[in-house]
């Protein structure tokens, strides 16, 4: 085939006149020809400029041969090196069977950029399609759909046009073989394959195609992704059908673009369902499956965050029946309890009042509706992801996923690890030989690998522990600044606390901490999974799913998890305090505020989850809307004939292969925030609720509007992700037992209500639940360096959060019987509420099928029928063969007994 790499003149007005006479009355029509009585009313353009075609067009100059692919490079300093590249990969396409269409860097808009459009012709997608294995339609399904929902009408707000949820009819679809080409539904050869699919395929070759010269073997030079990092080419992708913001002028196009913007992209549609069998059709399945993940996870999230809602509500309504923060802040109860000072030195004693409004705060979250609320979510998340297998199964019916990953696990092998792995042996199965890694490079790369996670998880705890230092060293600080409320700062300390100062600045700066660590964590993590090798696609996901989530755990959770169960737990007593660094440092271990540290918890996770997700909205939203502003703005109002399809295209951000990746790692690390932490801040499935309503409308308007198209890929489920909920939702059982059993001071309350209360009642607790010290038994190195003029000569003894005998008794500041009583019932809430909720959880489990029993039905009704027309194609065929065979070669009675049996046996 001729390759065209200029615009001549005569060839353009022939084109024009040809496309003139074809337009449409409507303008519609001329297979991407603007209308010359639009172009002759722009003034300052000459006779040539108003016969030039519009080149908004996703075909080729032609009007008939489909754009499925574009290149686009420029000439820099290594020109003739690159350009003998270049020359030896379009030689290889256009033997493949590609055609390949140039337009010159004289009719870019920047004037130094190339673009080379393929189109892969009938005999190229059918060779390949098989190759492949692509699914394709051979009739029409008479499989109706599932039975119409009861109270329908309640939904119909909802719901979008049937056009758009439904964009092309139901199909008995099966693998493609070119030997069967009269099997299939083919009315159309340049419709039958989905732009989509063609852009699949043209991908699939180009990451394949050789550039090493004829008659060399240079494996490494192979393939469109090495000549994109070594600046060959500046991009590759495949084109969008039109402009986001209006439709087509070509009537053959689909303009699918324009109704994914219109019908799912624009916020105002934020109520409405998703048009996920659209979604599909255009980008894939990998990103179609993304998007139903994430608006049932949406869906569910309603629930949790209307039950969390719920208990919220309950803890302001009990505002007033709180008897333990009434004796607080009592100024007869509180006010005559003196507190030990909470660290050494620069802490006063303090009295118990200061903290009036704290424990207000802790009741709201701390209460009895938070345990409640707790069990609940553990049988959420199981109910989440038992009817989301459903819901994946139903897609994977749908989408004819339900036999990929063989066919992934086969073919899709990466090319790097083809260039890389210069070693080959037979595939047993296929009889093939093929790359391989031999058994100790890959246990060296795997020690490496290991030893480089273990070295940046140590970094991320000392980090951490360099956060808990500097909480330890800035309370004394915030301490001698806000003093008791009757004193100085009067409106300062009635409402900012030490413990609160500095859990807001600690958890602000921890935050900090976690951005720029994630920042080297995604580089080491994909730099660990390429040197590692893996085989296939689905392999590299998985490994660098692993290893990215691992991190992030650790970076996302640490602090959480100190503040849960470390903070407050190891503290001791006046006399003989602990010590971070041993009882040689000065830094004291930090001490629960009275009502708790659920309520410090609170904050750290409110900080982080809502910092998390401000900053994941920033970036997403307003970063690319900054830097596409200018391109889209001057694209948007450009005459369509004087900028290109390829060239809006181009200016578009580009979608990478790990672009799901961190859209799902964003969505999952804010399902471990909602669940392992829930009991601490019932709220947080509603913030999550209102941040994922946004987010996928966010998603929608970049794959829309920011992104070029991304190649059409296939997957039948979230991959990786599946098993990393699963086993987040497992350990979530146990940290919100935990913290409702130590970190909450619910079970002391319970303890105290049933054995020592009066009338069940739980006045008395505060005094219950603080110890005595004697102050002249208190060494030097922890009393204050100067004293209050209330406390002198008030008090001989302060008080101390813990269950200890008093000074003067036989055992005095050994822990009493009450302690060893709590205790134990703390380690029975957490044993029978983990029981409780697994055992529902399990039973919940084995009572919801993984795949619903009308998609088996529906499943195993469509192989039948497919084995049906199958046999019946088959019986067809070899009727033609051998009634050919009758009238071309006679043969005698025998021969021809003989070879029918011989066919009918290779048919069955």
């Amino acid at each position: 085939m001729r390759r065209i790499t200029g615009k001549a003149k005569d060839e353009t007005l022939i084109e024009l006149q040809n496309a003139t006479e074809s337009q449409t009355a409507d303008g519609n029509g001329g297979n991407g020809v603007d209308a010359l009585n639009v172009r002759e009313t722009l003034p300052g353009f000459t006779e040539t400029e108003k016969l030039q075609p519009n080149t908004d067009t996703v075909f080729f100059r032609d009007g008939v041969r489909r754009i499925d692919f574009v290149l686009s490079y420029v000439d820099d300093k290594d020109g003739e090196k690159k350009q003998e590249r270049r020359r030896e990969f379009e030689a290889n396409l256009e033997k493949i069977g590609l055609q390949l269409e140039t337009e010159d860097k004289s009719d870019s808009k920047d004037q130094k950029t190339y673009f080379l459009k393929i189109h892969a012709p009938w005999d190229v997608l059918t060779t390949y399609a098989d190759v492949l294995k692509i699914k394709v339609p051979f009739k029409l399904s008479d499989i109706p759909h599932s039975q119409d929902v009861p109270l329908e009408w309640l939904s119909h707000p909802f719901r979008l046009p049937e056009h758009i949820m439904r964009p092309q009819p139901d199909y008995f679809t099966y693998p493609f073989d070119k030997a069967k080409t009269d099997f299939f539904l083919i009315t159309d050869k340049d419709t039958f394959f989905p732009p989509s699919t063609r852009n699949r395929i043209v991908y699939y070759i180009l990451a394949r195609c050789p550039y090493y010269k004829e008659g060399r073997r240079e494996r490494e030079k192979t393939g469109i992704k090495r000549l994109l990092s070594n600046g060959t080419y500046t991009a590759a992708f495949p084109l969008h059908d039109c402009r986001y913001w209006k439709r087509a002028r070509n009537a053959e196009c689909e303009s699918e673009r324009y109704n994914l913007y219109k019908h799912w992209a624009s916020f105002l549609c934020f109520y409405k369902e998703q048009p996920l069998n659209l979604i599909r059709k255009y980008y894939g399945e990998k990103i179609g499956i993304y998007f139903a993940w994430l608006g049932f996870y949406t869906e569910m999230l309603f629930f949790a965050a209307v039950m969390g809602l719920i208990c919220f509500t309950y803890g302001v309504l009990s505002y007033d029946d709180n008897v333990s923060s009434k004796e607080i802040c009592d100024p007869d109860i509180g006010g005559n309890i003196v507190m030990c000072p909470l660290c050494d030195r620069k802490c006063p004693f303090w009295k118990l009042n200061s903290t009036c409004l704290s424990s207000w705060q802790s009741h709201l979250f701390d209460n009895e509706g938070t345990v409640f609320f707790a069990i609940f979510m553990g049988i959420w998340v199981t109910l989440f992801l038992e009817f989301w297998k459903r819901r994946q199964a139903r897609l994977e019916y749908e989408w004819d996923l339900v036999d990929f990953e063989e066919e992934q696990q086969q073919l899709q092998i990466r090319p790097e690890f083809e260039i890389r792995c210069t070693n080959r042996r037979l595939n047993k199965i296929t009889k093939e030989m093929e790359p391989y890694l031999p058994v100790t490079s890959k246990c060296a790369r795997f020690c490496l690998s290991a030893a480089t996670v273990i070295f940046w998880i140590s970094l991320i705890v000392a980090c951490i522990i360099g956060v808990i230092a500097y909480r330890l060293a800035v309370y004394a600080a915030f301490a001698s600044i806000i003093k008791d409320p009757l004193r100085n700062i009067q409106l300062v300390g009635r409402f900012i606390t030490p413990q609160l100062a500095t859990s807001v600045t600690a958890s602000c700066i921890n935050f900090v901490i976690i951005m720029i660590l994630n920042f080297f964590y995604e580089r080491v993590a994909i730099w660990i999974t390429d040197m590692e090798i893996p085989k296939t696609h689905l392999e590299y996901e998985n490994r660098l799913t692993m290893k990215m989530f691992l991190f992030q755990f650790v970076n996302y959770y640490s602090s959480c998890f100190y503040v849960a169960f470390f903070k407050g737990k190891f503290v001791g007593y006046p006399g003989k305090y602990s010590y971070m660094f041993g009882d040689r440092s000065s830094l004291r271990n930090e001490e629960c505020d009275p009502g708790g540290c659920l309520i410090e918890l609170t904050t750290q996770l409110v900080i982080v989850m809502s910092g998390k997700q401000l900053w994941g909205n920033i970036q997403e939203a307003l970063l690319p809307l900054m830097r596409n502003w200018w391109n889209s703005r001057k694209g948007r109002h450009r005459p369509e004939n004087h900028y290109s399809r390829w060239e809006q295209d181009h200016v578009l951000l580009n979608f990478t292969q790990l672009g799901l990746f961190y859209e799902y790692l964003e969505m999952v690390i804010q399902f471990g925030f909602i669940t392992l932490f829930v009991a601490s801040f019932p709220l947080a499935p509603l913030l999550a609720l209102f941040n994922n309503i946004l987010e996928i409308r966010v998603d929608a308007w970049k794959f829309t509007t920011q992104f070029r198209r991304p190649v059409a890929s296939k997957a039948r489920n979230i991959g990786a992700w599946l098993e990393i909920l699963n086993t987040v939702a497992i350990v979530s059982v146990v940290t919100n037992a935990f913290i409702m059993a130590f970190t909450s001071d619910m079970i002391p309350r319970l303890v105290f209500l049933y054995t020592n209360g009066q009338n069940s009642s739980m006045s008395g607790y505060v005094n219950n639940s603080l110890s005595i010290y004697n102050i002249s038994q208190i060494p030097e190195r922890n009393m204050p360096e100067e004293k209050d003029n209330w406390f002198i000569n008030s008090t001989d003894t302060c008080r101390y959060r813990d269950y200890r005998n008093p000074p003067g008794h036989t055992k005095q500041y050994s822990h009493t019987m009450q302690f060893w009583h709590i205790l134990a019932a703390k380690m029975a809430f957490i044993i029978i509420m983990e029981h409780v909720v697994f055992m529902v959880k399990f039973f919940v489990a084995w009572m919801i099928p993984d795949v619903p029993s009308d998609v088996k039905a529906r499943f195993k009704r469509e192989r039948y029928l497919i084995q049906e027309y199958l046999h019946n194609y088959e019986v067809e065929r070899v009727k033609l063969q051998l009634s050919a065979s009758f009238i071309t070669e006679p043969q005698s009675e025998m021969s021809s007994m003989t070879d029918k049996h011989e066919v009918l046996s290779e048919c069955l």
